[in-house]
């Protein structure tokens, strides 16, 4: 809220909208006092629609989730370059999407790898409903073991260290 007070030009710019919060209603595209108005009451939210400069990329794996935790791609190829990984704000970025796209409709002869590689370039939505549930277990941990068995001990980015300190010590 405060960029899009201080730069109006960012919602042109950033090819965003708004959509009513309880996901029914067209979307509104144009940044005006009552779109302001419901954004910071909390009656739209704000999306970024398909395009080339989408942070989601060209897909977006839709997990059942309450913590609207997606699998995805992203523009920012050059992240995965880095050693720290905690660019995304909770969803996970994916290295390869259309290979992960290809193995998750294998059974769907109509979704090719060419036809993937084009929805995903299209700038457009659409969605491809999978046949049958894939199970996604999603693993957070700070410490592992690494295949020579030395014990490794990661950043605790999400800071869920501290409570189970706490629930042990309380044992």
């Amino acid at each position: 809220m405060p960029r899009l007070a201080r730069d109006p030009g960012y919602w042109e710019r950033e090819n965003l909208e708004a959509v009513p919060t309880g996901g029914k209603g067209a979307p509104i595209t144009t940044l005006d006092a009552a779109t302001l108005q419901g954004l910071q009451t909390g009656a739209l939210r704000v999306r970024q629609r398909p395009g080339r400069n989408n942070a989601l990329g060209g897909v977006k794996f839709v997990l059942p989730n309450t913590m609207d935790i997606y699998l995805h791609s992203t523009p920012a190829q050059q992240l995965f370059e880095e050693t720290r990984r905690d660019f995304s704000h909770g969803c996970i970025r994916l290295a390869d999407p259309p290979a992960l796209a290809e193995f998750v409709l294998r059974d769907q002869p109509a979704w090719t790898g060419e036809r993937i590689r084009t929805a995903m370039a299209a700038g457009t939505t659409s969605t491809a409903t999978l046949t049958q549930p894939i199970p996604v277990v999603i693993f957070y941990t700070t410490a592992i073991v690494d295949a020579a068995g030395r014990v490794l001990f990661q950043s605790d980015i999400y800071g869920y260290d501290r409570g189970l300190e706490e629930a042990l010590r309380a044992r």
